[in-house]
Order: C-alpha cells, then structure tokens, then sequence
C-alpha cells in the first residue's frame, strides 16, 4: 500500500515537472519560421539592378538571370521594392493598382518566374507592402472622390470640407516634393473634388492616407472615423486580399512600409499594434512558413505585435543606430562611428542592442542595413577606401541580428551625391534639409563595359548615371580578386551559416568599455564555440583592456589591418592600427 501512494506520488511529482516544461516551452516557443534564423537578406531596387530589354530601367527578368550571383554570395532572401503598377511620383511606393506588376518591370507571369526560380536556388523572395497610402491615381482614390459617398471604395480614403485649427497647427508639414502639384495644410491636401475640398496625405501630395480609422475619434471631427467605421474594416480586408493573392503566387513576405502610419492620432500605436496583431496570426496559421518585416524601427512595439523583423532605421535616435551609422547633420562625418575623425559614440546603441536582443529574441529579430534605398551608402565622401568599407560591414555583418545587405554594398558602390532627382527621390523636411535619395539608387555595376553592364541603351538613356571607379567597383573585378569587399563579405556569410556561434541565433555580449568607444569589441557564442569581433574604422591606433575571457588562443578568422590579442590571467588586451577589423576565433 504504501509502495503504492509512493508510486502515485511520484507520477503526480513527474506529471507536473512536465506540466512545468512545457509551460516554460511555449513561454519561449519562436514565433517565427524557423528559416529565419539562417537567414540573409538582399535589397534590391528593381530599377536599378539589372536591364534586359535595353531600355535603361532594370526588370523582373533581369533579376531573374542574375539569382546565381545572388546565391553566389551567401544570401538566402531578396526584398524587392515595390513592383507593382505606379506613378512614380515616389519610386513605386504611390500604387495605382496592387495586384499588377508594373509594365516597366514585365507580367505579373514574370513575377511568378522570379519567385519559381528563385526558390530552385533556396532563396526566399520578399515583396514590398504599401499598407499606409496609394497613388492618387489608384482607382479606388478616383471612386472616392465622386459625389456619391455610397459607392465600394468611397471610404477608403479621409475626406473633409473643413480643417480644424488644431490639425493646422498641431501636424507639422515635413515631406514635400520640390513642386507639389497641390496646395498642402498640415497633412491636408487641397483638391476641392466633388467628394470634398480636402483629403488626407500619408507622405507626398500624391499619396493619399488609406483610412484605417482614427483612434479616440474627435466627434467634431466628422472625418475621423473610428477603427470599427465600414470603410476601415474593409481597408483592412482589402491589406489581407493583396497579401493572399501575392502568397498564393508563391511569396514568402511582406516588408511593411511606415507599417506603424496607419490608425492616426494612435497615441503608442497601442491600436494599430493591436490590429497588426490579429493580422500577422491569421498569416501566420494560414501561411506559417511566410514572414512580415516591419518598417517601424521600434522592434518594442513591432515584434510583440507578431511582425517577425523589425529594422534599425537610422532617423530613430532612440537607438543610438543614428549616431553609428549617419552624421548629424547628413554629409559631416565628423560624429559618425565609421569615420577616421574617431569622434563617434556606442553607449547609447549598447545600451539598447544589449537589452532588445535578449528581450524580443523569442518574438524575431532585429535587422540593421547596409544602407538602404532612402539612405547613403557606406562608400560616400572621406569613407571611401576598400579597407575602410570592410570594417563597416564586419559590423552589420556579425551582430545577432539577421542581415541586410543593399544590392551594390557588397562591392562598395558609393553613393553618388550629384545623381539627379528621379521619381520623387528629393526629399524636402521642414527644416529645411534635402534628402537626395538618388545617390543610393543607382544601377547595379556588373562589368568593366559600357553602362557597367547594367543596360545596353546608349549612356544618356540610363536610368541614372553609374559610376565604377575605373572598373574597380564591378562584381567582373572583385569576383576575380580573392582580397575584395565582394568576397570578404561571402567569406562572413559563409561563417555565419557554418557557426552556430555566428549564426543569427547566437549569444551576443559586449566587451570593451562603451564609454571608450574605440576599439568596438563583443563577442559572439553558442556552447563553447566562441568568437570575438573588433573594430577600429578611426585614423588612430587604440588599445583596450577588458576582464579576462578566459581564451589563452586567438586565432584570426579574417584580419582587415593589424591587430594583436593578448590573453592575462584578469585582463586581456587588444590593440588595433586605423582602420582595422578583425574577427578571432577564440580557444581555451
């Protein structure tokens, strides 16, 4: 009797060790594909990357006869840019109609190639989402403006006949084109239209918000509906149609652009994160193998709220991403980490990658860009030689994150500064400050020949102008050179798919002293396997001492410049010459 309470007992005991295990599983079960955590992405600007019918702008065709250079890299995923039929008043991202490719870019049966293709070679291909607005050209925009405010899309957009003089004055105007073609108040747009005198922009006057409904909707304010208004539920039905009809054609995602703009005056976004959220699980049980890419730059919010990456987008200085990546103001290098003045700063962003990347890991990851089609290259102004680019993508290239490489950054493309505006790439704030987007979206440089390779049209008819440093800036010379930025990033990627230390699952903590931002040191690890990444992109030598990590041997993976290792029973030390990068296998 007692053999058997003893043996009751003993079940009870086990069941509820079990109970508790399985608890602890789903509290830090991943809530995203799990390929993820091998992956790499590539971004490519359908424009720009590679021409096959010689009329100057690249295609889908074109990205399709170059997927073995892309896999040839390391690269597991592509983000493309919009697609989709436009107006190119903003690049693609002003859409007249979501489910057509752009004649431009081929057939929507050109898509489908693509992605078929791609998928032959293991790699994932990533569409770009325009949730927040739509071309004024877009049917949907014609039929709202119409008299009858009882027809399908009539409350799709934000219409009024009056502006308050708190949204004059509260909504600061800061995207502009050089020469709007309307008259803007605030995010008001003048068009006196049968429907209304005004609607409401998302970003340039040619964008019209989407209406998603208004948070806390002023009652004086008959054009802000609330969230449950029919014309917001079916903006939000009409977001999960497009996704569906790109998925069942074979899509493996959506990036999101300005995925947090869509409810306005959401103070937190607390209700568009809600909404976001019950649509990412729907996808996520109906296609659990697809991912969503928030371009929302708070992964706080944008992970727990079911997207699966959120991006480091430099204007979001809550993470000290701005003060390593950008100068302040843009074109001065002078605060900028990646620059030989050696006068940039760490603590703020260590102190914010080091707490995110252990809080949001069971949500999806964080994902830094080389740069991106909105922002400078790496090669641009005094930032410019081989060995300096090296030791600006050593770093995004080995944080725990999954990375994003800009088509070109892989073999130093600069950015060019003098490039024309083209399809709303001049942005206007209103401070007073222009963003000159053209630089970062120049073509893709593939040989040493005429237009780089990119096009057979005559020069003048290029879709912007290339420029390769006398052929050095061309995958025909870097594949041949086994000491060029193009295969220093392949080999990085190649170690970052072998280790599970350097993979985008494992450990990473920093080292060094934030406050003595040079050298950057932190270390990567899985088990026992342990790496440690040091970086010097300053014009002075440096040296730093930490606690002892315990690794009497150092041996160099990959070395841009010099650097020695010394392992001490309390400290260790490093000291790296200018520009210098270096990645250590670190052993007992």
């Amino acid at each position: 009797m007692l053999y058997k309470k003893r043996m009751n007992a003993m079940k009870r005991y086990l069941f509820l060790v079990v109970a508790l295990l399985a608890s602890l599983a789903g509290a830090y079960a991943k809530n995203y594909p799990e390929w993820l955590d091998r992956a790499v992405f590539y971004q490519i600007y359908p424009s720009s990357y590679m021409d096959s019918d010689g009329n100057g702008i690249g295609d889908i065709p074109g990205i399709t006869l170059k997927l073995d250079y892309i896999k040839s890299i390391g690269v597991t995923a592509i983000w493309l840019n919009p697609v989709y039929e436009s107006g190119w008043m903003d690049g693609g991202y002003d859409v007249i109609d979501y489910y057509k490719v752009d004649p431009r870019f081929g057939t929507n049966t050109d898509m489908v190639k693509l992605i078929s293709e791609a998928h032959k070679r293991g790699i994932k291909v990533i569409m770009d989402l325009v949730a927040g607005h739509t071309s004024n050209q877009n049917a949907w925009f014609l039929q709202s403006m119409e008299e009858d405010p009882n027809q399908r899309y009539s409350d799709y957009y934000i219409w009024t006949d009056e502006i308050s003089e708190k949204d004059k004055a509260d909504i600061v105007e800061r995207y502009r084109q050089p020469n709007p073609q309307s008259s803007t108040i605030g995010n008001f747009v003048e068009k006196n239209a049968p429907r209304a005198k005004y609607y409401f922009k998302n970003y340039y006057e040619a964008q019209p918000a989407l209406n998603y409904g208004f948070a806390n909707p002023d009652p004086n304010h008959p054009w802000e509906q609330p969230i449950d208004a029919p014309g917001p539920k079916a903006v939000w039905q009409e977001l999960q149609n497009i996704m569906v009809f790109w998925f069942d054609k074979g899509a493996d995602g959506f990036r999101v652009d300005m995925a947090q703009s869509l409810i306005k005056n959401d103070e937190g976004h607390r209700l568009t994160s809600e909404k976001w959220k019950s649509l990412t699980a729907w996808i996520h049980e109906h296609y659990p193998e697809n991912v969503l890419l928030a371009e929302w730059s708070d992964p706080e919010i944008s992970l727990p709220a079911g997207f699966d990456i959120d991006f480091f987008l430099p204007w979001r200085s809550a993470t000290g991403y701005t003060k390593l990546i950008l100068p302040e103001p843009y074109g001065k290098h002078a605060t900028n980490y990646f620059n030989l003045a050696g006068k940039g700063e760490v603590r703020e962003f260590v102190d914010y990658y080091s707490r995110t990347v252990k809080t949001l890991s069971q949500y999806g990851y964080m994902a830094p860009q080389t740069s991106n089609h909105d922002v400078q290259r790496p090669n641009i102004l005094t930032r410019n030689t081989i060995d300096q680019l090296k030791v600006a993508i050593t770093f995004f290239l080995t944080l725990k994150s999954i990375p994003f490489i800009y088509y070109g950054d892989e073999i130093g493309m600069k950015y060019n500064p003098d490039a024309p505006e083209k399809e709303g790439s001049c942005e206007v704030f209103s401070s007073g400050f222009v963003n000159e987007r053209s630089g970062s979206r120049t073509p893709m440089q593939w040989t040493n020949g005429k237009n780089a390779g990119f096009s057979t049209c005559e020069p003048e008819n290029l879709f912007l102008p290339v420029d390769t440093d006398n052929g050095a800036l061309t995958v025909e010379t870097q594949d041949a050179d086994p000491n060029s930025l193009l295969n220093y990033v392949r080999k990085i990627l190649a170690l970052r798919q072998d280790s599970p230390a350097m993979s985008n699952t494992g450990d990473w903590e920093y080292v060094s002293d934030p406050d003595q931002p040079y050298p950057m040191v932190y270390k990567r690890f899985a088990g026992d396997e342990f790496y440690l990444i040091a970086l010097n992109p300053s014009g002075k030598k440096v040296t730093t001492t930490f606690p002892t990590l315990g690794r009497a041997r150092a041996i160099p993976f990959s070395t841009v410049g010099k650097a020695t290792f010394n392992s001490g029973k309390t400290t260790d030390k490093l000291t790296l010459n200018p520009v210098t990068a270096v990645i250590y296998r670190l052993e007992k």
